[in-house]
């Protein structure tokens, strides 16, 4: 069912591009030099490379900017992981080494009562 949604949404886009660059094969000058009228850093492209280069660097770039973005709820999702796998361990530890029936902090097990049982249900 995926692939099917997949190449529902992927075909018309791939005809898209296909169409986008017969359409647009006439060569361009891509000059890096906006001052000088004979420009010393320059390449002639056709149109639709220029443009799907442009795509690729716009996604290239935006992702790069997602990604800085997104460094504190990285470090944050680090530093949870840590405390929680530091309390887990910790927790294994006193399941370890602790005596049945007394709970750490209370000192020796005569010194709190015992809630008495539950009374029967009628």
């Amino acid at each position: 069912m995926i692939r099917f949604l997949k190449a529902l949404v992927l075909l018309p886009v791939a005809i898209v591009v296909v169409l986008l660059a017969v359409a647009n094969r006439e060569p361009v000058t891509l000059s890096l030099d906006p001052f000088s009228p004979e420009p010393v850093f320059s390449v002639v492209l056709p149109l639709y490379a220029v443009l799907f280069g442009a795509v690729a660097l716009g996604i290239l770039v935006g992702g790069i900017g997602s990604w800085l973005g997104q460094s504190r709820t990285r470090q944050r999702a680090r530093y949870h992981r840590r405390e929680a796998d530091r309390l887990a361990k910790e927790a294994a530890e006193l399941k370890t080494f602790g005596s049945p029936g007394v709970e750490p902090g209370f000192g020796s097990a005569g010194t709190h009562a015992a809630l008495p049982a539950p009374a029967a249900a009628r």
